[in-house]
């Protein structure tokens, strides 16, 4: 383990060499995130899992960056005469594309100018003309062109050292780092319409002819002009503010071509300086240009990644509305309405379709099929999916409650992902004789149970939560979405004998392969009785079961600590704390006098101080969920279309997506409304996700409507 790596992750991180060293090592031995950040917070000292999944990311940054740095310098080291500057500067690179930059120059196999002209010998003359001037030209040839490998022309050799000088000095990553400080600093990014394309690109109309400051332009706005470059609408370049270079540059470290000698000089020669304008304008512009594009389109693609992770999370973490009998409706029209009814653990009960809307109009049979099936499965909640004609379906839903005086409610929930879910492998394994859209419906009212167990079912792509996600590099977006998932799962926990294998895929060391295996296993048994149950599955080891255990809960098993987040490897020290307040672990569980009297013992703890007060935090609340209480949004019932809408109206919905420009609200009429960030509250809102989150209910004044464009500007009402 690089003693050099573990410096360097535990300065950024505020931490000492030996925790930053232990914590790698937790990773090297297969540990996972979750597990770490919950069952060993006594050697991250406490760390979050937000901040342990950052330390892991750059440890794996960091690894992969010193395997690339060795093997570019192996490469190198087979290049004669290279300039020893060249290896300093690789040894100095801190980042990848940095060490790329340095490295680029010599992986290409096409010889290069000043590569010719240094095979032709004019190294020498070309170091002393930069030394010496211009003036000292014509004596510097008369004096060297005899050591030249072949005849060469006094024109041809400034011509071949100019070559040089350029090429060298626009190798010295000092200079090139200085002049994408200066760009980024006091640059423009400057958007242009491409010739003939104002038509077809009239969606970028906003930047056709725009301009912005580098360093202020938000990520939403980045992701719109690289969006809008990818279809051959827009051109985009950086541009200075001056067109002369800064007088900042005029230092002699930075004005020095690689493999010449620092030349020590009270100040940088007007001479000098021509030739880094010459360097700026033959190779250094463009090349530094494309490298802020570049950082640009990263930082917005880590920009809009944020926004996603943190609106995922949020939807994830949505409350259940809990164990209930739901009849979920998939709205339509010419279709028809499909439904299907599940019970509390979301097995299902009955589907089929209705057709109570034009132009069928088959309202009466509808209405005896649904009031049938409310009644004869004591059905508690009906969920209308809020697709098109689902505000027709709410109203028809609730005329049936309300004429059979049944005690059942009726909401519209996000149908967001359903249809992805309904044709994919997982839903046709699940229900292999079911229509598609009757899987869709399903998918719906599981979802209203417990979002978080049947989203993970669908790739959270599909979800509808992103901000220019198809902008963003898959790969990066994927694993991204993946640890927010993963984060969500354990951060709630598993009931064994309920979940999915794509939901236990999600638990700590497990794969998918392994949460199949235990659902094999599980068909078997019946059901698991105990944890240790666990180790019988096929492919789980003591590491996976050391990283699973405690995110499995088994509800009426052997073991009382089986239905909370207290691990297997913690058992004896429970038992320990029971006996020593005279009490079996049944009954200490829940016991706020005994739990008090414990927390105030100087007996347990010591080094296992975070474990210690995390095991009297869980028996005071086993098993409990740390998702909110469950709420929904009332829509107004005289508003189904964006033409019943009028500025000024208040209204109440809910929250779809959060960007970094607003918030997207439902309000029941199949266009969600923007509230501009401007509008959130009575303040200056830096960040939209400060005032609301994915999923909240809240209250919107109507301040415009264009019917035309679709589009609805909202304002939030706080009281």
């Amino acid at each position: 383990m690089s003693q050099t790596l573990i410096k360097k992750i535990a300065g950024e991180f505020s931490i000492s060499k030996d925790v930053a060293q232990k914590i790698i090592q937790l990773f090297i031995d297969g540990a996972t995130v979750p597990f770490i950040a919950r069952y060993r917070k006594e050697t991250t000292g406490g760390m979050s899992g937000e901040v342990l999944r950052e330390y892991y990311n750059r440890w794996q940054y960091l690894v992969d960056l010193e395997k690339r740095r060795g093997a570019i310098l192996s490469i190198l080291k087979g290049i004669p005469e290279l300039p020893k500057e060249v290896f300093q500067s690789i040894q100095r690179a801190q980042t990848k594309s940095e060490l790329e930059d340095i490295y680029a120059p010599y992986k290409s196999i096409r010889q290069s100018k000043a590569d010719l002209a240094i095979e032709q010998g004019l190294m020498e003359f070309a170091i002393q003309l930069w030394s010496r001037g211009n003036g000292q030209a014509k004596a510097l040839y008369q004096t060297l062109s005899p050591r030249f490998k072949k005849p060469v022309s006094f024109a041809e050799t400034i011509v071949g050292a100019q070559e040089i000088i350029i090429e060298r000095l626009s190798q010295n990553t000092l200079l090139i780092n200085a002049c994408k400080q200066w760009l980024f600093k006091d640059g423009q990014l400057v958007s242009r319409v491409l010739r003939g394309k104002k038509e077809s690109g009239e969606k970028f109309r906003d930047y056709f002819d725009y301009q912005e400051a580098v360093q202020k332009i938000p990520s939403h706005r980045l992701l719109a002009l690289f969006r809008g470059k990818k279809e051959s609408i827009l051109k985009l370049s950086i541009e200075p503010l001056s067109s002369a270079l800064p007088y900042s540059l005029q230092k002699v470290e930075l004005l020095t071509p690689i493999g010449f000698p620092l030349i020590k000089e009270g100040a940088i020669s007007k001479e000098k300086f021509a030739w880094l304008e010459k360097a700026w304008l033959q190779t250094l512009q463009s090349k530094i240009e494309n490298d802020i594009l570049s950082d640009l389109k990263n930082k917005a693609e880590r920009g809009a990644i944020d926004v996603f992770q943190a609106n995922l999370r949020d939807l994830l973490m949505a409350a259940p509305a809990g164990s209930k009998r739901t009849l979920a409706l998939d709205p339509g029209f010419r279709n028809g309405v499909k439904w299907a009814a599940i019970d509390e653990q979301g097995r299902l009960l009955d589907s089929g379709v209705i057709f109570p809307h034009p132009p069928q109009n088959q309202e009466r049979r509808a209405r005896e099929s649904i009031t049938q099936v409310l009644q004869h499965f004591e059905i508690e909640w009906a969920v209308v999916g809020n697709g098109t004609a689902s505000r027709e379906t709410e109203a028809f839903v609730k005329q049936v409650i309300a004429e059979q005086e049944l005690s059942c409610q009726c909401v519209v929930v996000s149908e967001a992902g359903a249809s992805v879910y309904s044709a994919s492998k997982v839903a046709i394994e699940e229900f292999p004789d079911l229509d598609v859209t009757i899987r869709g419906a399903i998918s719906i009212a599981r979802r209203f149970q417990d979002p978080l167990a049947e989203l993970v079912k669908i790739d959270p792509q599909a979800i509808g939560v992103g901000q220019y996600q198809h902008d963003v590099k898959a790969n990066r977006l994927k694993q991204a979405l993946s640890d927010v998932v993963e984060d969500c799962v354990n951060a709630v926990g598993v009931d064994l004998n309920l979940a999915s294998a794509s939901l236990l895929s999600y638990v700590a060391g497990l794969t998918e392969r392994l949460a199949q295996n235990i659902v094999a296993l599980r068909d078997q048994l019946g059901e698991f009785t105990s944890r240790d149950q666990i180790k019988k599955v096929k492919g789980i080891g003591d590491k996976a079961f050391e990283q699973c255990a405690g995110f499995l809960r088994i509800r009426n098993g052997h073991e009382p600590l089986d239905a909370s987040s207290v691990h297997p490897e913690s058992y004896t020290l429970v038992k320990q704390m029971a006996n020593s307040v005279g009490m079996d672990v049944a009954s200490l569980i829940g016991n706020q006098t005994a739990l008090a009297k414990l927390g105030q013992s100087s007996s347990f703890g010591g080094s296992l101080a975070y474990t210690y007060t995390d095991i009297i935090n869980e028996l005071a609340k086993p098993g409990r969920d740390p998702r909110p209480e469950f709420q929904y949004a009332q829509f107004d019932a005289t508003i189904s279309s964006i033409s019943d809408l009028y500025s000024g109206m208040t209204l109440e919905g809910v929250i779809t997506n959060v960007a970094a420009f607003g918030a997207f609200v439902d309000i029941g009429v199949h266009q969600d409304g923007l509230v501009h960030i401007s509008q959130l509250a009575n303040r200056f809102v830096k960040d939209p996700r400060d005032e609301v989150k994915v999923g909240e209910v809240v209250k919107v004044e109507v301040l415009e409507v264009d019917e035309k464009r679709k589009r609805i500007a909202l304002k939030r009402v706080t009281s």
